[in-house]
């Protein structure tokens, strides 16, 4: 049971795959009682932040120069963040009892040993007194695991229901589902692409930064072709544990098998491929809830995904071309709004982290056992 001591007001900072920016809520943990959120506050990156996080994704000159100047830039946007929620919940940073900063992720190798989350937690505690507890995912790696998903413990606490499997679905920069057995168990890994590709094919034909609500995908066809094309991706067929990120799903990716077979497909109009990443996105999770979760009562969605009308109603046609039905909501109808789930999940990995306890799932990480996560940075 989780150690009295630890019960207080904690803040969860999540800036994901999809590098839209910063979602900070605050959350008050006390045992035997649910988490009860007392406030959110969204800050988006400024372009010359986006712009330099997404060049960090790939190789390049002087990138520890410019990892460095990033991360501080990330931490002064945490503080903003923090100081917004004190304003909105009228807490003190003498109220926190910590934040939990998930920092952003610029590479994701599991298979080599490393994950790297940019930050500067030290920074952070500077910019706002408040114990800040970093580094979530590499104790769970050096422990042989993939150090992500991270979230399916916390949504096991929030979301779970004695007899029902339910699947929980995030759909960021990458997709990935948290299956919530009806006997307890819980198992849970990254599906493939979310709003990562679809993001930047959109931003490149039409300029905006994401396609809202799916309307320019309703413009277009899948092409099945294409769809066939993308799913021969040997991930999506890969047994968990595992995990992913831009360093797979990226547009150099995106554009070799565009340009694979007899002419690749350069002749598709632009929308028609936005359709047809839609698709797999879709497909990808559905498929994966048929194989892991076919008994599952319900499907809910957070993330940005969950406001992308066209993708759900994709998802809601994948389930059911695989024979299932599945109601798809978002974790609205659970009480937690679909961008509070992430940012209440590292809040209560920082709760586990004071109160001592394990912060990983074995089972869904594929780590030697149940490790704390997280390294301190006092205020």
């Amino acid at each position: 049971m989780t150690n009295q001591s630890a019960d207080g007001v904690y803040f969860g900072m999540m800036s994901g795959t999809s590098l839209d920016g910063v979602d900070a809520v605050a959350v008050e943990f006390r045992v035997n009682h649910a988490p009860r959120t007392l406030g959110h506050v969204a800050l988006p990156f400024g372009l010359p932040l986006k712009e330099a996080l997404l060049a960090l994704q790939a190789p390049g000159p002087d990138e520890i120069a410019r990892a460095a100047k990033a991360a501080n830039q990330l931490a002064v946007l945490y503080a903003e963040c923090c100081s917004d929620l004190c304003v909105k919940t009228g807490l003190t940073p003498a109220d926190i009892k910590a934040i939990g900063a998930h920092g952003q992720t610029i590479r994701h190798r599991p298979e080599l040993g490393y994950t790297l989350q940019l930050n500067n937690p030290a920074l952070l505690a500077e910019l706002t007194h408040i114990d800040v507890i970093a580094d979530f995912r590499s104790r769970d790696v050096a422990a042989h695991g993939q150090g992500a998903p991270l979230v399916p413990a916390c949504h096991a606490v929030v979301f779970g229901a004695p007899g029902q499997t339910r699947v929980v679905c995030n759909i960021g920069g990458i997709s990935n589902i948290s299956v919530l057995d009806a006997d307890g168990a819980v198992r849970g890994f990254d599906c493939g692409p979310g709003n990562a590709l679809l993001d930047h094919w959109v931003l490149r034909h039409t300029g905006q930064a994401y396609d809202a609500d799916g309307a320019w995908a309703r413009q277009g066809k899948p092409d099945p072709a294409l769809l066939a094309a993308l799913l021969q991706e040997p991930y999506f067929d890969l047994a968990p544990p595992k995990s992913t990120g831009r360093d797979l799903f990226n547009p150099a990716w995106l554009e070799a098998y565009l340009q694979s077979g007899a002419g690749g497909f350069s002749g598709l109009a632009p929308v028609d491929v936005q359709a047809t990443l839609t698709a797999l996105t879709a497909l990808a999770i559905a498929r994966d809830v048929a194989k892991h979760a076919p008994d599952c009562s319900a499907l809910f969605v957070c993330g940005g995904g969950a406001f992308n009308s066209a993708l759900l109603d994709a998802l809601r046609a994948a389930l059911g071309d695989l024979g299932l039905s599945v109601p798809v909501a978002s974790t609205d109808v659970l009480g937690v709004p679909p961008l509070q789930v992430e940012g209440l999940a590292f809040a209560w990995l920082a709760y586990r982290f004071v109160a001592r306890l394990p912060g990983n799932l074995p089972s869904v990480t594929g780590a030697d056992g149940l490790r704390i996560l997280g390294a301190l940075h006092p205020r």
